[in-house]
């Protein structure tokens, strides 16, 4: 039995071919997508689909009988249910109307209970997709303090051009300050020092005349007293 074959047995059931073909091709999809990502698909009565991993090994050629090294991969496996192995043995008979296999049990089919995500490798999967996911995260996080840090060691030359600028700017402008401040300072100590002479000066003339007339006195008293 092909594909096609399989439609036209599951549109007989159904009642119409297309959605018996899109039934088909979303159930094979389905499976064929969570086998690829790890999980295992058990169907009850049926078997179980699940990836198996193949370490590398040698092998021979069947036609040259040559050693040959294979590379390590990773292949789908089924496993068929008791009630399968049991009808294909003959140790069951196959019934003749109903379904050929075991129904689930009651509440397995429960959104968010199905058989996939109940089993250990599909459990085993999400751990290591959210591990993969943490780890993703604190790479992340690293590179983005990496990039943190080289950018704050490339603008901390520019700082301190800047900073060095600044200084020299400020230390520019106060000699340029002290030089054009120089000549007012001397001119204002000149003037100060022609003042003091002017007011030395004035002193000295009002205190010679004094001088003069306490000579003449004492000269006019060593005349009388002769």
């Amino acid at each position: 039995m092909n594909k096609a074959q399989l439609v036209e047995a599951v549109a007989e059931q159904l009642g119409g071919r297309k959605a018996a073909a899109e039934a088909v091709d979303a159930v094979l999809d389905t499976m064929v997508r969570a086998v690829v990502a790890g999980d295992r698909v058990s169907v009850t009565g049926f078997g179980t689909f699940e990836k198996v991993e193949r370490s590398a090994r040698f092998a021979r050629n069947p036609q040259t009988g040559e050693r040959v090294k294979v590379k390590k991969t990773a292949v789908p496996r089924f496993r068929p249910g008791q009630g399968f192995k049991d009808l294909v043995s003959g140790s069951k008979k196959l019934p003749k109307d109903g379904p050929s296999v075991k129904k689930a049990p009651k509440g397995s089919l429960t959104p968010g209970k199905s058989g996939v995500a109940a089993t250990p490798a599909a459990k085993r999967a999400a751990t290591k997709r959210a591990a993969a996911a943490g780890s993703a995260a604190a790479t992340k996080k690293t590179a983005a303090k990496k990039t943190t840090a080289t950018a704050a060691k490339k603008a901390a030359p520019a700082k301190t051009a800047v900073k060095k600028a600044t200084t020299a700017k400020t230390t520019v402008a106060k000699t340029a300050a002290a030089k054009k401040a120089a000549p007012a300072k001397a001119a204002a100590k000149k003037t100060t020092t022609a003042a003091a002479a002017k007011k030395t000066a004035a002193t000295a003339k009002k205190t010679a005349p004094a001088k003069k007339t306490a000579t003449r006195k004492t000269t006019a008293r060593k005349s009388t007293a002769k």
